[in-house]
């Protein structure tokens, strides 16, 4: 299959409801997702589509042509209407159109606009496609009579990004009429926007989302540079529709008291307090019958304020609090998550590039090395190295981002070189950053400065063990 390159347009769809499908049609669900599967894809192939990835109930499309995108979006919104589908299952797709250029590694493309072609997908409802500003601009004057454009407006999309103007394709002959974008500006919230991409973690996002709508106290822990402040926006984003009363993300990095917690956690919130009310009470007022989520950020200095997330659970039934912290809180009802690294491959049976850029180590780093070196490119001849970078610093997200921004001074090749040598090769991040993700050192003195002397002469002791170490081996030495 030979894939477009340059300036391209993805679609992505998927069906809305499709878990009360399933649940409606029991047994039958199959074949109505096998009559999905092939009316989309006629009326795809029919318009120049390249089915990249198909799973469950979504696709994943290429076109050389915005035009013919938009041609085969409105084709398969009319297959689809047309279809006869049996009693109860009736099928309503949702479909986004982004145009961009990506990188193209193998039969993968990786970058942001694929990401943000994704996102446009998911804001929209059953039955409708919507189309990013880009690719508006590409098809405003030459959209055959049957099409026409409406302007939905600046919108907030889920991967937390800049706003994108967003556009309805009018198809003649099917429905006009749709709710309310799905984007952030649906739900009150202060997600903080984000300046890079949110790559992979479908597993955990999925997970995430799995365990807060379970528990109402979840704690994504892990060391420093895993991504725990990320990945908890990013579950905060998807669930948003779960929170009509807001979704808060209240960062405490900056808060060292922990009686001053209340107060960080009111202000997030624009909750003041007067008549010489205490935070705390101003806050359980407010929250008492909200459905609310509250992202508390970098807990891990503030353990002993760990009662105000249960006193706050107590006092407000609908509410959900998302912790990010390098340890947990231990208080009653908590959930742990732990974060994992990301994905890396096996060094030693290397698959060919496009499996490699499956996962998600490599992904991240190949996506910020663009960003950094826009004419940097994986091949096959420097594949290895930079699988091994990835390993070399163990999937940790910070350190895959230090990495690849030193791509500007070295090749693969020679970082890796380096790396095996220090990891002090990685340099420094974006001074803008905090200071403990300004540099893999700085990660760890932050998580070290948290650990009492106890702790830190058991980490001493530790120390020892280069490669880890049983109970019966660790005991004698680090034992009192």
């Amino acid at each position: 299959m030979s894939l477009p390159t340059g300036t391209v347009t993805f679609f992505f769809s998927d069906i809305v409801g499709s878990t009360r499908l399933i649940q409606q049609l029991g047994e039958r669900y199959p074949d109505v997702l096998l009559a999905h599967h092939t009316v989309l894809r006629k009326a795809l192939a029919e318009h120049g589509g390249n089915e990249l990835r198909t799973e469950g109930d979504s696709f994943f499309i290429v076109f050389g042509s915005a035009l013919d995108a938009c041609s085969g979006a409105a084709a398969a919104q009319q297959a689809l209407q047309s279809h006869a589908w049996p009693e109860g299952g009736r099928v309503q797709v949702r479909i986004g159109l982004h145009t961009g250029e990506a990188t193209l590694v193998g039969n993968e493309y990786l970058g942001l606009d694929v990401h943000r072609a994704a996102r446009v997908a998911s804001a929209a409802h059953g039955g409708q496609v919507l189309v990013s500003e880009t690719t508006r601009a590409l098809v405003d004057h030459v959209l055959p009579i049957s099409l026409s454009l409406k302007d939905l407006g600046l919108h907030r999309l889920k991967d937390l990004a800049r706003p994108e103007r967003l556009y309805q394709l009018n198809i003649e002959g099917l429905p006009g009429e749709f709710p309310v974008l799905r984007t952030l500006e649906a739900t009150p919230n202060n997600l903080p926007t984000q300046m890079t991409s949110f790559i992979g973690r479908d597993d955990q996002v999925r997970e995430g989302r799995e365990l807060l709508s379970r528990a109402r106290l979840l704690t994504l822990t892990g060391p420093g540079g895993t991504g725990k402040t990320r990945l908890s926006l990013q579950i905060a984003a998807d669930v948003m529709d779960q929170f009509p009363d807001g979704v808060y993300f209240v960062p405490l990095a900056a808060v060292q008291d922990p009686e001053l917690v209340p107060s960080a956690i009111a202000q997030a919130l624009a909750i003041s307090s007067t008549g010489g009310r205490r935070p705390i009470d101003a806050l359980l007022e407010h929250l008492h019958d909200k459905r609310t989520l509250l992202i508390l950020d970098n807990f891990e200095q503030l353990l002993p304020a760990a009662s105000i997330a249960t006193m706050l659970l107590e006092g407000s039934p609908a509410l959900r609090v998302l912790v990010s912290s390098r340890s947990v809180l231990r208080v009653y009802g908590e959930q742990e998550f732990p974060v994992p690294p990301l994905a890396v491959p096996d060094l030693k049976a290397l698959p060919s590039l496009s499996a490699l850029s499956q996962f998600e180590a490599v992904r991240l780093f190949i996506e910020r090395a663009v960003a950094v070196k826009p004419d940097f490119r994986a091949t096959n001849e420097n594949a290895p190295a930079i699988a091994g970078i990835c390993e070399r610093v163990d999937g940790l997200p910070l350190a895959i981002e230090l990495a690849a921004a030193r791509i500007k001074l070295f090749s693969p090749q020679a970082l890796l070189t380096r790396l095996e040598k220090s990891l002090s090769a990685l340099g420094s991040g974006a001074r803008d950053l905090p200071s403990r993700q300004q540099t893999l050192r700085g990660a760890i003195q932050w998580s070290y400065d948290m650990i009492d002397a106890p702790g830190r002469r058991l980490l001493a002791r530790f120390s020892v063990f280069a490669r880890g170490g049983g109970l019966e081996q660790v005991e004698p030495v680090c034992g009192p």
